[in-house]
């Protein structure tokens, strides 16, 4: 044996792991054969299995299939794991079994023997404590994988995805709110439109996120339905009855979600519906943002030779040759995400599809994708927020100068002259290089009272105000 290993043993035989480790022959075993890229499992799923072992232990021995000591010993050590006391021990990659089997076996093995050094037993002596019989009790991967995910992906989506989103919400609303009385030029086909206001144009942005937070609050109680109790294929076999509503009322009691089983269990672990349908709604999520987060960048574009309509703060130096060059880096950043967001979800939707009869074995890259996404999501509208969107300026010189000149205030006019006469305004306008009140007051069509108030911006982006 090697120096500083221990043998441990599995339904394979033996293999050797480091001494100082808490996990056991599977998991070396996976480490050994899947040493594939750079991504691990997700700690947010760690801490759902071990919340769902320790729901598990808790209803096995409600159920009578469990000692009291040994559900005890489980619970301790699921605890620790949950307050991150043994990160580490989670290792694996996400490119293993498409069932999750290695990382659902990793907490097992875990599991049993910190708690059996706990109770003054070696590490591997799978005593008093065993991963399978013992922390597995009632549990197959097929059923425990899917629930972690469902877990995980819930507790990402509420408590970090969404509150980020509402936060970047109020902000947006702020200036809105600021800006509702700021008339400027609006554009359509990135061409100059007719007037509205910097309030309206920020409005449009909190609504389209309003509607995407809508969106993932509808796909968390499909997220809160899970596949555990259904162990292998759907049917409970070696799971006694009962199980699924205890445990998982367990689960929800611990974590404070209104969880429960799946009605139809062989429909929990043949597919990840739910997983899509949740992706799909961040994807979504993705193209709100990478709209506003590039419309913003566009409007600030300068500071002399573009739009320059509103002002980014300046975090950072923009260039390592031009000096005072400033440039929208917080949109670019989460524009990024939001293109990497799209990306993963293609796969997820691709993995979602393959489902082939009772398991979809695909699971490990599902997860992998959504937490990953939620994460650079939640972080980068944070970022945006703080450090782009609160400190936004108006320049209200060049919204002022784009809107006085712009040839598109003619369409206030058609009502009054008609779409042909003021199509040829505009026209001369242009070709001459005049405003349209000289062309207007030069052909006779309107004297200058009339014209006046033909174009008062306000009335234009607000029509129907009272």
């Amino acid at each position: 044996m090697t120096q500083g290993m221990r043998i441990e043993s599995d339904s394979m035989g033996t293999v050797e792991v480091p001494e100082d480790c808490y996990w056991g022959a599977q998991t070396q075993r996976s480490l050994q054969h899947f040493a594939i890229g750079v991504e691990r499992m997700p700690l947010e799923v760690i801490v759902a299995l071990a919340h769902i072992k320790k729901a598990a232990a808790h209803a096995n021995v409600e159920l009578g299939v469990l000692s009291e000591d040994i559900g005890r010993r489980i619970i301790e050590v699921a605890d620790e794991i949950t307050n991150g006391g043994h990160d580490a021990e989670f290792p694996l990659s996400v490119w293993q079994t498409g069932s999750g089997t290695q990382t659902n076996m990793n907490m097992n093995e875990v599991i049993a023997n910190r708690a059996n050094e706990l109770a003054g037993s070696s590490l591997g002596s799978k005593s008093p404590v065993h991963p399978n019989d013992h922390v597995n009790r009632s549990q197959s991967s097929n059923d425990v994988f899917p629930s972690a995910m469902n877990v995980a992906a819930a507790i990402a989506i509420e408590y970090y995805l969404i509150p980020s989103v509402e936060g970047l919400m109020n902000a947006l609303g702020e200036k809105a709110e600021q800006w509702s009385d700021i008339p400027k030029l609006g554009r359509t086909h990135r061409q100059d439109a007719v007037p509205m206001t910097a309030g309206q144009e920020f409005s449009a942005f909190v609504s389209q996120l309003e509607a995407d937070v809508q969106r993932l609050e509808q796909a968390l109680p499909q997220l809160h339905t899970l596949p555990l109790g259904g162990t292998a294929v759907g049917t409970g076999l070696n799971a006694p009855k009962g199980f699924a509503e205890l445990a998982i009322g367990h689960l929800g009691e611990y974590l404070g979600i209104p969880f429960a089983p799946k009605a139809n269990m062989f429909a929990g672990l043949a597919s990840s519906d739910e997983i899509v349908a949740a992706s799909g709604a961040i994807r979504t999520l993705a193209c709100s943002l990478f709209k506003i987060a590039n419309d913003i960048a566009m409007l600030s574009s300068g500071p002399r030779a573009g739009l320059g309509e509103y002002i980014l703060p300046a975090n950072e130096p923009g260039s390592s040759i031009m000096p005072g060059k400033v440039n929208p880096t917080q949109c670019e950043a989460l524009a990024m995400v939001c293109a990497q967001t799209m990306g993963l979800d293609s796969a997820v939707a691709v993995a979602g599809s393959q489902g082939v009869m009772q398991l979809n074995v695909y699971r490990p890259l599902m997860i992998y994708n959504l937490l990953t996404s939620i994460r650079l999501l939640s972080d980068s509208i944070r970022m945006f927020t703080e450090h782009a969107v609160k400190g936004l300026a108006l320049n209200a010189r060049r919204i002022k100068g784009h809107l006085t000149t712009s040839l598109m205030l003619v369409t206030a006019l058609t009502p009054v002259i008609g779409y042909d006469k003021a199509a040829e305004v505009a026209k001369i306008a242009f070709e001459e290089h005049k405003s349209l009140k000289e062309v207007v007051l030069e052909q006779g069509l309107l004297d200058e009272a009339e014209f006046d108030e033909a174009l008062d911006y306000m009335r234009m982006a607000k029509p129907h105000k009272e």
